[in-house]
């Protein structure tokens, strides 16, 4: 199932590249005198392509990889709300150091 979904995939990215190629030819030829809507349809297919690439990136990560454990961690909402509670803190504490460093200057 997962590889017939990977090879969809993989013949719709081909796709996408021929018809950005066509559109390329198209805007860099003198045929076409209004040239944004090319140039739209270009970014999209580029947006596209880069899902694409995120999508293909997460599926070829191994579970028990170095990123695959990295990314299972930070998805744990226990973890997560300690990562919030450490961001806090440790800016709570760059702000006091920041205003002893002020007051200390003023003496």
């Amino acid at each position: 199932q997962k590889e017939k979904f990977e090879g969809d995939l993989k013949t719709q990215i081909k796709k996408l590249q021929r018809l950005r190629e066509q559109i390329k030819t198209w805007i860099s030829g003198d045929s076409v005198k209004d040239k944004q809507p090319l140039m739209d349809a270009r970014k999209r297919i580029e947006q596209d392509m880069e899902r694409f690439k995120v999508c293909e990136k997460e599926t070829k990560t191994k579970a028990y990889s170095k990123d695959g454990l990295a990314a299972a961690a930070n998805n744990d909402p226990e973890t997560r709300a300690k990562l919030q509670a450490r961001d806090w803190v440790e800016s709570c504490l760059d702000s006091l150091q920041t205003q002893k460093d002020a007051l200390e200057a003023e003496m």
